[in-house]
């Protein structure tokens, strides 16, 4: 049909979809780098928040310098505010999808070195 994408990622790991006016849609599936016993950094986007849905599958969301532990809910819509320290734990099973700044890289984004475990 004219004037609609309709869009899926089934790979590993992070993928962008839409970019549009700024701001990007993206896939996050399992990726070992987002296994919860394999985590060793945070980060924080320094221009922008970071919207996570979970769509299918189990993730907990790691939030502030001490890795508090938010378990997430599927379709529920969670905003990890510009400048706050955060990482993600996921099943192998898990679907997440992300929507932030298109411009956002490791030019404007800062990472600290942890290693967190995470029971899932």
């Amino acid at each position: 049909m004219e004037g609609l994408e309709i869009l899926e990622y089934t790979g590993v790991d992070y993928k962008p979809v839409v970019y549009f006016e700024g701001w990007r849609v993206a896939y996050l599936n399992y990726s070992e780098r987002f296994d919860p016993q394999k985590i060793n950094k945070l980060e924080r986007h320094m221009e922008t928040d970071e919207v996570f849905v979970l769509l299918e599958g189990r993730a907990t969301l790691l939030i502030g310098e001490n890795a508090e532990e938010v378990p997430m809910e599927k379709n529920k819509t969670y905003n990890v505010k510009k400048g706050v320290w955060h990482t993600i734990a996921t099943s192998r099973d898990a679907h997440v999808l992300i929507v932030e700044n298109a411009d956002t890289d490791d030019d404007n984004s800062e990472f600290l070195e942890k290693e967190v475990r995470v029971e899932l």
